[in-house]
């Protein structure tokens, strides 16, 4: 109203013309509408949004809808529109928040899905490793099942030779080796020199097994009294003993026994038969 009337006053000269147009121009400025400050605010924490690659990247559409309702609340408008501005103001806040609640859902759920994702590869990874461990396993097992079946047909074979090599027989009492009849003389319980070759066999044998225990049985043939023969065998046998126990066989491992004439193998009434009597069998227990 004050301006106005200073244009109905009449011109005073170009200079106050000048002084009255200059004064209504800066009124004009002073009364222009502003924007609100609650519309910075909001443009304030939608910027800060879209700063975040994040939310860029998961509420594109969202923080596209909150730039237009801040760009319309950012409008100035006449001070009798205040409820208009609020308004406006309060829709581009609500459309942050929007960006904001959809932005943060969407980047838990791509979290989650990495993480799911994350978990399935380690499961598989772990699977893999249990399956490669238990068939490095399996190999390995046959490998030494294959490496345990050659080193004992090796043992087997080499018991077989071994066996061969002493002549000995299988029976169910064990493996018998027969020393032959000229091992003693006749009457005699000392071992003939140059008949040692078989129990050196013998002794390489039951230091090469020594698990197997043996059982020395002395027999003779009928030259003389029962009483003589046993005892005589009974000498035969231990003489026997003491040839192994002196090659480095544990004692604890050999049982002796003298059967006299009891069991000939052939017939007493000639001398080779006599000779086939005079004898030591060893059982190699099995």
């Amino acid at each position: 109203m004050k301006t106005v009337s200073l244009l109905k006053k009449p011109f005073v000269g170009k200079t106050g013309a000048i002084v009255v147009l200059s004064s209504l121009l800066l009124n004009a400025c002073a009364m222009a509408p502003e924007t609100a400050p609650a519309a910075l605010d909001v443009r304030q924490k939608l910027t800060e949004l879209q700063r975040n690659p994040a939310m860029a990247s998961n509420a594109r559409i969202e923080l596209r809808d909150a730039e237009a309702a801040v760009e319309l609340a950012e409008q100035p408008l006449d001070s009798d529109e205040a409820t208009l501005v609020d308004h406006r103001v309060y829709m581009a806040d609500r459309m942050v928040e929007i960006a904001r609640a959809t932005g943060t859902t969407r980047q838990m759920e791509a979290d989650r899905k990495r993480m799911g994702e994350k978990r399935a590869a380690a499961r598989l990874t772990a699977r893999t490793l249990e399956a490669d461990t238990a068939r490095a396993d399996a190999d390995t097992a046959r490998s030494s099942e294959m490496a345990a079946a050659a080193v004992s047909a090796k043992a087997a074979e080499e018991m077989q030779r071994q066996i061969d090599e002493l002549q000995a027989e299988a029976t169910e009492r064990g493996l018998v080796l027969t020393l032959g009849d000229v091992l003693f003389a006749t009457g005699s319980a000392d071992l003939q020199g140059g008949s040692n070759r078989n129990l050196e066999k013998l002794v390489d044998f039951l230091n090469t097994y020594p698990d197997r225990d043996v059982l020395i049985e002395g027999h003779t043939d009928n030259v003389g009294s029962a009483q003589f023969n046993q005892s005589l065998s009974l000498k035969r046998a231990d003489s026997v003993r003491r040839y192994l126990t002196d090659h480095g066989v544990q004692s604890r491992r050999l049982t002796v026994s003298g059967l006299g004439l009891e069991r000939p193998v052939a017939g007493n009434e000639s001398a080779m038969g006599r000779q086939q009597n005079r004898r030591v069998e060893v059982i190699i227990e099995n």
